[in-house]
C-alpha cells in the first residue's frame, strides 16, 4: 500500500488526491491520498474507523482479483465489450466483488481475532451506502443515471458487503453467476 499526500506516481500513471482510493494492476499496489477519509467525513458524513478498513479491504479486494486472474479476463471483456454500457455492467460487477471480499475479510478477521466492535459493521454500510453509484449521482447532478454506474448502486454495495460477510467464503462473491446484482 502506498500513503501519499496531494499526488505521487503509480504503476498505473500519475495519483491525485480527487482520484480516491485505487489498485493498481501494473505493480500490485494499493494507493490511498491521506486526506481521503477526512473527505469522506466532510463531504458524505462517513467516519469511523471501520469505515476506513472497509474502504481499503475493498481495495484489497482489487489486489486479490488480479491474484486470481480475475481483473484481467474482465478487463479484456471490457476492451471487447459492444458498448459503454456493457463496459460499465462489467465494472459494475467487479466492484461489488470488491465489495463482498471487503465482507470476506470482515468476517474471518473477525473470526480470528474477535477484531469488531458494536457499531463496526454499520460504519461499513453507511461508508458502501454513502459512495454508491445512485447517491454520489444524485448528489453531483440531481438524478441517477444507471446505465452509467461503474461501482454500483448503494443498495447493491450494501448486500454485496454483507454477502462476504455473512459467508465468510470467497466462492459466494461472484457477481459474474449473481443474478440480480
Amino acid at each position: 500500500m502506498v500513503l501519499y499526500t496531494g499526488g505521487t506516481r503509480s504503476g498505473c500513471g500519475s495519483a491525485q488526491a480527487a482520484m480516491g482510493p485505487f489498485y493498481c494492476p501494473l505493480d500490485k499496489k494499493v494507493y490511498l491520498d491521506t486526506s481521503f477519509f477526512k473527505e469522506m467525513e466532510q463531504k458524505f458524513g462517513v467516519k469511523g474507523d471501520f469505515a476506513y478498513a472497509y474502504v481499503i479491504a475493498h481495495e484489497v479486494g482489487h489486489h486479490v482479483q488480479d491474484e486470481l486472474g480475475i481483473l484481467g479476463k474482465v478487463q479484456s471483456r471490457q476492451q471487447a465489450a459492444s458498448s459503454k454500457v456493457e463496459s460499465n455492467q462489467l465494472s459494475v460487477r467487479i466492484e461489488l466483488m470488491a465489495d463482498c471480499l471487503a465482507g470476506v475479510w470482515a468476517k474471518n478477521s473477525n473470526d480470528k481475532y474477535n477484531s469488531l466492535e458494536p457499531g463496526d459493521i454499520e460504519e461499513a454500510m453507511n461508508a458502501a451506502s454513502a459512495i454508491g453509484d445512485d447517491k454520489l449521482q444524485k448528489q453531483s447532478q440531481g438524478y441517477a443515471v444507471p446505465d452509467s454506474f461503474t461501482h454500483g448502486s448503494s443498495a447493491q454495495r450494501q448486500r454485496w458487503f454483507m454477502t462476504g460477510y455473512r459467508s465468510g467464503q470467497t466462492k459466494s462473491c461472484d457477481t459474474f453467476r449473481a443474478a440480480g446484482n
